[in-house]
């Protein structure tokens, strides 16, 4: 009598390789799009610290739900700002201000009321900013402010 004993493998060898390989340039991606983010936030921070903004928080998560994420969390005087930092190619067909989407608005939305729940007292007001920074090679890169994006409805309270 013989026994035969055969490999188990879950996937094919050809998959196996297709897997790693994504995985690899996922990495490489999400490495350049982090530092690209990383610069923008910052050039962001510093320009809203020029116009008198106090950063309170950068990379704020929430801690129902770590997905959702506030990019910086400002005081603009006795306003609360909620910053949303997009930071784009000069030549990029969509501008960082119309990235921020209803499903961007969503998750947004959630963790701006995960934030002012955290909050004693409540601030009376508070708003949502959007800076793109548009960069141009290795040139200046160019920063857009936008202040007081739809986000939230008119009578809202956390």
């Amino acid at each position: 009598m013989t026994i035969r004993v055969t490999q188990f493998q879950s996937k094919p060898r050809q998959s196996r390789w297709l897997d790693r390989l994504k995985r690899w340039m996922g990495v490489f991606r999400a490495t350049g799009t982090a530092a690209t983010g990383d610069r923008g936030e910052r050039l962001a921070a510093e320009f809203l610290g020029g116009r008198g903004f106090k950063i309170i928080a950068r990379n704020w998560r929430s801690p129902h739900d770590r997905r959702d994420e506030i990019d910086l969390v400002c005081r603009d005087g006795e306003v609360l700002v909620f910053v949303e930092v997009k930071t784009r190619a000069a030549t990029a067909l969509v501008p960082g201000y119309h990235a921020v989407d209803r499903r961007k608005k969503d998750v947004l939305r959630r963790a701006a009321t995960a934030y002012l729940r955290g909050l004693r007292p409540t601030p009376a007001t508070f708003r949502l900013d959007v800076v793109e920074v548009a960069t141009h090679g290795d040139d200046v890169p160019e920063v857009r402010h936008f202040e007081n994006v739809p986000l939230l409805p008119k009578h809202f309270r956390p």
